[in-house]
């Protein structure tokens, strides 16, 4: 019964919310539906809240500062500790020698958008989105692009984990790795 209320009453406020007209973009909730959408890899805009650089990419080296041995979030295996600290990246090592982990995009997505393919102009795959933050939680039913971001994981990362880290470059020698 639970599921029913909460399913009428989302309906309502879907309805409310449509009737509001608040911001411009009226869309359908696409939720078991095919969806298509675009963005740019993008920062968040500077918060003068906190002090932190943003940036729209997150690293290896990020990920082993908030290490925490124990931790259910923040637990590493010992090897990639170790691979990280020997920066064995391999062909997966971005330009400024990092291992990119995550990235930001400017895109809609809403959810059952997990693992959806990232592609570049070019169709290559970059990614897979798997998450949306805090501000992208309204992205059922209005979307703002200066503010809700997709978090994608960079295939570079995933390529490396399966190759590197996992010992199985059989799986990615039958893959087309572009540059």
């Amino acid at each position: 019964k639970s599921q029913n209320d909460f399913g009428a009453s989302f309906r309502l406020l879907v309805e409310g919310l449509r009737e509001s007209k608040i911001g411009e973009i009226k869309y359908p909730d696409a939720n078991s539906t095919l969806r298509l959408t675009y963005g740019k890899v993008r920062s968040l805009p500077t918060d003068k809240r906190n002090d932190a650089t943003i940036n729209n990419y997150t690293t290896l080296a990020g990920q082993v500062k908030k290490y925490k041995k124990g931790d259910l979030e923040f637990d590493l295996p010992e090897r990639v500790l170790e691979m990280n600290a020997k920066k064995e990246f391999g062909r997966y090592a971005d330009k400024d020698g990092s291992l990119h982990v995550c990235f930001l995009t400017d895109n809609d997505i809403t959810g059952g958008n997990s693992g959806s393919p990232v592609l570049n102009g070019k169709g290559e795959l970059i990614g897979l989105a798997f998450d949306g933050n805090i501000e992208a939680m309204a992205g059922d039913v209005i979307f703002d692009k200066k503010l809700q971001r997709t978090i994608n994981v960079d295939i570079r990362y995933v390529l490396w984990v399966i190759e590197n880290f996992s010992g199985a470059k059989h799986i990615v020698d039958e893959m087309t790795i572009v540059k």
